[in-house]
């Protein structure tokens, strides 16, 4: 080891250049430079600028390589988006007047480049960025902090004065305030706010500044300035001011809310609506379903259609024609059209519609009526309008919303409006749609009448040249003919009524007349074409009974009055009830109501409609007398002969068909009238003898008049009974002149019906022992009414008797007393007597038939 620490130290020799370039590499500085060449995150610029961040880098670089003062180098290039910028890192080799003399010579030469080249490279060609020099420590990072025109300076250290912030920070862009350090708690930096006009100028700022140290007067060790992005308007500020003022926050969100339904949604519905009105979704209207359909019948790849068998139901012409007559002309009332369940009053409609091509909207009452909640009525009125986009969620959501209301602002914010009020607004909505279709078929129509008068004009003027009697006026202009030259301004008309002292031949004279009744017709056609072009509403099964919404009906009945008052649209409503016609005249009380009555068929006509059924379905009967008279005990009634005919396809003879149905039919009647049991009949709106004397009535004769059923036992002029059985189709009441004259069967099958009740012995002894015990009660009542009279009349007598004899007032009373008494007592022996005959029917089981 000693001898080792003996040996000489030997030194290589190293040259001149060696120690020149070392001295050179020890002595280089680095700074950084931030340079504009980017938009900001705020700028939609920024996306686009990302796919020219290659050749902008290159560039800028192929551009600083110019700068050769005190060695200038770039070593690096930083691209910063989110501020938008590029930090760009460079050497330099300071002289012996320092590192600020070497940057200002720097900072010179960059200046003298950019404004020969106009700025250095950015992502707009034409435009040059500028730089500055970063003074503190840069830090790129990738947090969620953007840039805003508020920064925070954090002091790690001393504080910072306000005129030595003002003097860092305002070359890089207007100050709009500085706010100096508050008063913190012990152990927290403090920090003073300096605020920007620009955000851009902020961004800058922070680039530049970050990590500075600055020396405060009177300090020990320097400051380090920490900066950073402050956004004044927290989320939870805006949320804490939300729930601070709801009174002013819930009225600004229902008027947005209403405006954008209003505007947007409001719009998409009506367009919906009128796609359905229009059917421009339906394929049978497409020219290529059309061809398709016209082909195939030409080579018979389809089995043809059935014939229609309107013409066999005389019964529906009259209706037919009133329906046609209506839809024809000018809407100016509601056409009503009613008549019994199954009459077809829905197949007279739809064969009316698809005939003429009218567009419909069909809305269906019965559907309505039968939605058990407001969401689910609404649900199916959207549906069949085509209400769409409909948000059903939205009524609850309104609840909800009313409730939260109360808990906030002690009140109803009234965002949720009543089921009449929805129905309201989207009936207007529906009214829109209407008026839309309407106003677009007629444009068409117009369009196509001046099109046609216009034709017809140029044919006519045409004519009238090749003939000679027709000039132009502006052609005296240009001869220069007398005052014609100064006063010719224009084509002259010249009909047959200018041509007064100019008499035209004959043949020309009979043309002219022509071509003016070719005009009235052109235009009674475009009148006709503009009266077809209205669509049609049609409410189908109208009817209330039992409906806990009169008020939305109110609301559909006024909306279908202003179709008609406005001319938008005809309206039919079609109902089972005539009753239902004083809702729709209550809709439109100044106008009378177009009603239209659907009877059932005569025996001929029902006759006719089951033979041509049965014979498209390839069946051939004989029709002997028996089966001729068993559909003629069915009746007229559609649905009666629909269901005779399928009984008849699937086998069953006709005798056999009829008799179930009527079968079917007693069964229905019987539990409907008079109810399973005593309990129920109780809740029915008429009595069981009510119910029986009528029918016996009905049993024997097609018809009884109004009044004669009305006066006697047991109505005795009510008619709430007599309604409630018309309303539940047991019975038919005719009208004469507005006022009801006569009853008949619901059905013409019940005519049948109540022959096979009133022939049923059981069935008749039990309702004629009923009916006598009222009819007994009712009598003995009288007798007992006349007795206690009798019994005062006597007391009169004896107080006012004269020697001549009795008061002739009283001895008059007392015979009609008398009188009536006996009638009622006679009746209470005949009915009990007839009573015990009935007793022992029932007792023998009905074999002794009276």
């Amino acid at each position: 080891m000693l001898q080792r620490l003996k040996r000489p130290l030997i030194l290589r020799r190293i040259s001149v250049s060696q120690l020149r370039r070392y001295s050179e590499e020890t002595h280089k500085v680095k700074r950084y430079l931030f340079v504009d060449a980017f938009p900001g995150s705020w700028d939609i610029r920024n996306h686009v600028a990302r796919f020219r961040e290659k050749p902008i880098l290159e560039a800028l670089k192929l551009r600083l390589s110019n700068i050769k003062t005190h060695s200038f180098a770039v070593t690096e290039l930083k691209p910063h988006h989110k501020d938008g910028g590029i930090l760009v890192g460079f050497e330099f080799t300071p002289p012996p007047a320092g590192e600020d003399a070497a940057l200002r010579a720097i900072d010179e030469e960059l200046k003298l480049d950019a404004k020969e080249h106009g700025g250095l490279p950015s992502f707009l060609e034409e435009t040059g960025c500028r730089f500055w020099f970063v003074k503190g420590k840069p830090w790129l990072e990738d947090l969620s902090r953007y840039p805003s025109p508020f920064l925070r300076v954090t002091f790690h250290g001393p504080d910072i004065g306000e005129e030595r912030l003002y003097e860092l920070f305002r070359p890089y862009g207007a100050l709009r305030d500085i706010q100096e350090p508050l008063s913190t708690v012990v152990g927290t930096r403090r920090s003073a706010n300096v605020v920007f006009f620009s955000a851009r100028s902020a961004a800058i700022a922070h680039n530049t500044l970050h990590g500075l140290e600055e020396w405060a007067p009177g300090a020990a060790s320097p400051t380090k300035l920490h900066v950073t992005y402050v956004h004044p308007l927290d989320g939870h500020k805006i949320r804490d001011w939300i729930t601070r003022h709801p009174r002013i926050v819930f009225p600004i969100v229902i008027f947005i809310l209403g405006s954008v339904s209003y505007t947007i949604f409001d719009s998409i519905r009506c367009f919906m609506v009128q796609v359905k009105i229009q059917d421009w979704l339906d394929y049978r209207q497409f020219r290529f379903y059309e061809w398709l359909r016209a082909k195939s019948a030409e080579l018979n790849l389809f089995a043809p259609q059935p014939t229609s068998t309107e013409e066999t139901w005389k019964e529906r012409k009259q209706a037919d024609t009133a329906v046609r007559a209506y839809i024809s002309d000018w809407p100016s009332t509601i056409a009503f059209l009613h008549g019994p369940r199954g009459s077809g009053k829905k197949s007279l409609v739809d064969n009316i519609l698809k005939t003429t091509n009218r567009k419909s909207l069909v809305i269906d009452c019965r559907a309505l009526q039968n939605a058990t909640t407001d969401t689910q009525f609404l649900t199916v009125l959207a549906k069949q309008t085509n209400y769409i986009p409909f948000f059903p969620f939205i009524n609850s959501l309104h609840h909800l919303i009313d409730l939260a209301s109360v808990g906030f602002i002690g009140q109803k914010a009234n965002l949720g409006s009543t089921l009449p009020e929805q129905v309201h607004e989207m009936l207007t909505v529906v009214r829109r749609a209407l008026k839309k279709v309407k106003t677009s078929h007629q444009r068409r129509v117009l369009r196509q009448a001046r099109a046609e008068e216009s034709h017809w004009i140029h044919a006519a003027r045409a004519e009238k040249l090749r003939r000679g009697t027709w000039r132009d006026a502006r052609l005296d202009f240009i001869a220069g003919n007398g005052i014609m030259s100064e006063l010719g301004v224009g084509d002259e008309c010249m009909d047959e009524e200018h041509f007064v002292t100019l008499p035209e031949p004959a043949g020309e004279l009979h043309h002219s007349r022509e071509e003016l009744e070719v005009r009235k017709r052109q235009r009674g056609r475009a009148e006709i074409k503009a009266v077809e072009s209205l669509p049609i509403v049609v409410l189908r099964n109208f009817d209330t009974r039992g409906s806990n919404r009169d008020e939305v009906f109110d609301k559909l009945t006024e909306w279908a009055a202003s179709l008609v008052e406005s001319q938008i649209a005809h309206v039919i409503v079609i109902s089972d009830n005539r009753e239902n016609i004083k809702r729709i005249a209550k809709a439109l009380p100044s106008r009378p109501l177009n009603s239209i009555t659907l009877y059932d068929a005569d025996a001929t006509s029902a006759l006719a409609f089951v033979k041509r059924k049965l014979e498209d379905a390839d069946i051939n009967l004989e029709y002997t007398q028996q089966q001729v008279a068993s559909v003629g005990r069915l009746g007229g009634r559609a649905s009666d002969l629909e269901s005779l005919i399928y009984k008849v396809r699937s086998g069953a003879a006709v005798e056999d068909a009829v008799e179930e149905i009527i079968i079917r039919e007693v069964n229905e009647v019987s539990k409907k009238a008079f109810g399973d049991d005593a309990e129920n009949a109780r809740n029915l709106p008429w009595s069981r003898e009510q119910a029986w004397a009528l029918f016996k009535l009905l049993a024997g004769r097609s018809e009884v008049l109004y009044h004669d059923v009305l006066l006697e036992f047991p109505f005795k002029g009510d008619e709430a009974p007599l309604r409630s059985m018309e309303h539940a189709e047991l019975i038919s009441i005719g009208t004469h002149n507005g006022r009801p004259s006569t009853i008949r069967p619901g059905k013409p099958v019940f005519k049948a019906v109540f022959r096979r009740l009133a022939n049923d012995p059981i069935f008749q002894a039990t309702q004629d022992i009923a009916f006598n015990e009222k009819v007994i009660a009712n009598a003995e009542s009288t007798v007992k009414a006349c007795e206690q009279e009798l019994l005062s009349l006597k007391e009169i007598q004896r107080d006012f008797q004269h020697w001549w004899g009795r008061d002739p007032a009283s001895s008059m009373r007392s015979r009609y007393l008398l009188s009536k008494m006996h009638a009622a007592a006679m009746k209470i022996e005949n009915l009990e007597r007839r009573n015990i005959e009935l007793r022992r029917v029932l007792s023998k089981g009905g074999s002794d038939v009276l």
